[in-house]
Formats: structure tokens, C-alpha cells, sequence
């Protein structure tokens, strides 16, 4: 069991190692949006959905004034609660249901941001997905420990301007990992 002085993962990135075979995370970046002695949540940012900002639009019946995004995709951003939007962006805005994740980034799960990026009035930077990834106390912890994951420092251009397919390799890149050269199953001895 880890210490009250146990590193948490805040505002960090989660690289799943290439032997990951849950299909909900293989290969994902997921970015930590809280993560304390109750256990961690947070948003993958690289698994596109079929579905775009103009079907989320339109199921929660809102009229878009900004077409640049209607054809942005929604991402799926975890299995807990896949039906619920929430939206990871920067600056911070004046939004209902909004907490910073770190460094000037924030997490919003309220209509009103998705009704201001549709008028073209939201945040700069933003992206929407449907769910989160969720563990329990002391479970992400042991997930790094039995390396199912590496860890990366948050990088606004991975968050918000990199395509999704190369989000996986450059964030391990960043940290000096070619994800090509490591095993993909685990050797015990």
C-alpha cells in the first residue's frame, strides 16, 4: 500500500503500454483530470467516435452559428458514464460545471460550454467526448506499478493540436519512449 505522501498524476498523461488488450484503452492517451487518495479520473484524448460536434448539436438541440467544428470528431473518452460530454479546454470561461485540471486547463460537463462553442463564443481551445476513465483508490497506482502505463508531463499542442492518430507514439516520444521497441507481453521470471 502506497504512503500518504504518494506522487498523484494530476494534470499528467497516461500512455497505455503497446500489451494493453483492454480494447477501451489499448493504445490510448489519457489525460489525468483529478487524482487523489479517493483514486483518479480522467479524459482519453486520442480515440475518435464516428460521431461529430453536429450530432451532439443536434441531440441536445442546439443550433450552430459556428460551422468550423461540425465536423470535428466527438472522442470517446472512457467507459464510465459513455452517454455524458465533457469537454477539456482552455481558458477557463465562465462555465457552469468547470474545475481546472492544472495549468491553466479545465473540465466542464455543462450545456452551456457546448452552446458557446456552437455560436463560436467558447473556449480556444476544446475538445468533447463522451465518458471518462475512472479507478478506484490506490488502482491507478498499481496499474503503473504492474506497467500497464507510462507517465508524461500534460502538453497543450498533444491536448489540442496534434491528430488524434499520432498522440500515442509523440506523447511516448516526449519522454524519450519508441513504443516500436518494447514488448508487447509482459516476461516474468
Amino acid at each position: 500500500m502506497l504512503s500518504t505522501n504518494d506522487i498523484y498524476f494530476k494534470n499528467q498523461l497516461l500512455i497505455a503500454m503497446p500489451h494493453m488488450e483492454d480494447p477501451c484503452f489499448s493504445r490510448s492517451v489519457t489525460y489525468i483530470c483529478e487524482h487523489n487518495s479517493f483514486g483518479a479520473m480522467g479524459i482519453i484524448i486520442n480515440l475518435p467516435t464516428s460521431s461529430t460536434f453536429d450530432y451532439i448539436f443536434k441531440q441536445l438541440s442546439i443550433s450552430s452559428t459556428n460551422t468550423d467544428v461540425l465536423d470535428l470528431p466527438v472522442l470517446a473518452g472512457g467507459p464510465v458514464q459513455a452517454n455524458r460530454g465533457f469537454i477539456l479546454h482552455q481558458p477557463k470561461g465562465n462555465w457552469e460545471a468547470s474545475f481546472e485540471t492544472g495549468n491553466g486547463i479545465y473540465l466542464t460537463s455543462s450545456v452551456d460550454v457546448i452552446e458557446a462553442i456552437a455560436n463560436g463564443t467558447g473556449p480556444d481551445e476544446f475538445l468533447i467526448t463522451l465518458g471518462y476513465a475512472g479507478w478506484d483508490a490506490g488502482q491507478l497506482e498499481e496499474e503503473i506499478a504492474q506497467n500497464a502505463w507510462l507517465t508524461a508531463p500534460a502538453d497543450e499542442e498533444l491536448l489540442f493540436h496534434m491528430p488524434y492518430e499520432d498522440r500515442w507514439h509523440a506523447t511516448a516520444k516526449a519522454i524519450g519512449v519508441d513504443l516500436n521497441l518494447l514488448a508487447t507481453e509482459a516476461g516474468h521470471a
